[in-house]
């Protein structure tokens, strides 16, 4: 992947520091951990990760716009996966999911963020 992804890559930490603390820095780790571990993705897969990142970096914009604007009264980041969508997920990537609902959704557990995980300009 190139300087495309670079780019993504520095605008989706970007959003995250709209984001609440705990979602920040889990969003952080988990972005940081796959565009790692696409560095090397052949073209096609480029293209797929890239187009999903971008969704993702499109959605998560909207929800910062609707919550700054105060479309709603609690803003919930993300979206809810449709059977169809899950379906289409490899074991690899469900096995992912489940770390990171499982993560998400531990009770009253403190997470710091990382010097590690601020945006370096």
């Amino acid at each position: 992947m190139a300087g495309g992804a670079l780019g993504l890559y520095r605008r989706i930490l970007l959003l995250h520091r709209a984001l609440p603390p705990a979602l920040r820095a889990l969003g952080d780790r988990y972005v940081k951990e796959e565009f790692r571990k696409h560095k090397a993705a052949g073209p096609a897969e480029a293209q797929r990760f890239l187009r999903e990142w971008e969704n993702y970096a499109a959605l998560i914009q909207q929800q910062i716009n609707e919550d700054k604007q105060k479309l709603r009264e609690k803003t919930v980041y993300g979206i809810r996966l449709t059977e169809e969508k899950l379906n289409d997920f490899r074991d690899e990537q469900i096995g992912q999911l489940k770390e990171l609902m499982d993560e998400a959704t531990k009770p009253h557990k403190k997470i710091t963020v990382s010097k590690d995980s601020e945006h370096k300009t």
